[in-house]
């Protein structure tokens, strides 16, 4: 019998938003993957989970993938977690949920942690139906990324860094317009949590006004 494969959410901020079913796994598997051992061994000691860590990011994960499936078909369970977050959302675990799938491994995916529902819950922008777009693209295929999406009807989520966020603002009043609305979201879950609504140009001159820190959600809509 194949073993079985958690994705396993952890906090977005406060670890207090850890589930105790999601403790309850991590102490049963064989091992648990994770994106940087230092920063889950925090949150594993916090818990009191002592179970071997091994590392599974964005450099490695073509690698890791092999080993771990063969180690899924041997009967073991393993949990694979990440910094913050559901795995496979802007995060490693993609490429392992679908060699699962090919494999026929059991998944089993724990509800949890995410920065984007409760942004997109405080935002007052309709939520009935959203398009989570994440990362915009680096560099290639950027501008063809926001041509594409400025054409989209409903709500969209995207994630961005803090150094990115004023020139993201900037090309969103280009290519939405300015009557398009947004909402900003950052530490989310964390002592300073903040939320700002408003034009696309009341965001950009909020932003430009501080220096913003830790991860940041935006919800634009510009068909209200």
């Amino acid at each position: 019998m194949s073993g079985i494969l958690y994705f396993v959410p952890t906090p977005v901020g406060n670890l207090e938003d850890m589930t105790f079913r999601a403790v309850k796994v991590l102490k049963e598997v064989d091992y648990i993957l994770c994106e940087d051992t230092r920063t889950s061994g925090i949150l594993l000691k916090h818990f009191e989970i002592s179970k071997p860590l091994k590392s599974y990011h964005l450099h490695n994960e073509h690698q890791a993938t092999e080993k771990v499936i063969a180690d899924l078909k041997s009967g073991q369970n393993i949990a694979i977690i990440t910094d913050a977050g559901t795995p496979g959302i802007s995060d490693p675990g993609y490429l392992l949920g679908k060699a699962g799938a090919d494999h026929n491994i059991e998944m089993i995916c724990l509800p949890g942690a995410t920065a984007l529902i409760p942004a997109l819950v405080v935002s007052g922008l309709p939520n009935n139906e959203f398009l989570f777009a994440g990362f915009l693209p680096q560099k290639k295929g950027r501008q063809t990324k926001l041509k594409q999406l400025a054409e989209e009807k409903k709500t969209i989520v995207l994630y961005e860094s803090p150094h990115k966020i004023n020139t993201t603002l900037e090309q969103i009043k280009e290519f939405f317009g300015e009557n398009t609305r947004v909402s900003l979201s950052r530490e989310i879950s964390k002592k300073f949590e903040e939320t700002r609504r408003g034009t696309i140009t009341e965001l950009i001159e909020f932003s430009k006004s501080k220096t913003l820190k830790g991860e940041i959600v935006l919800i634009v809509n510009n068909s209200i």
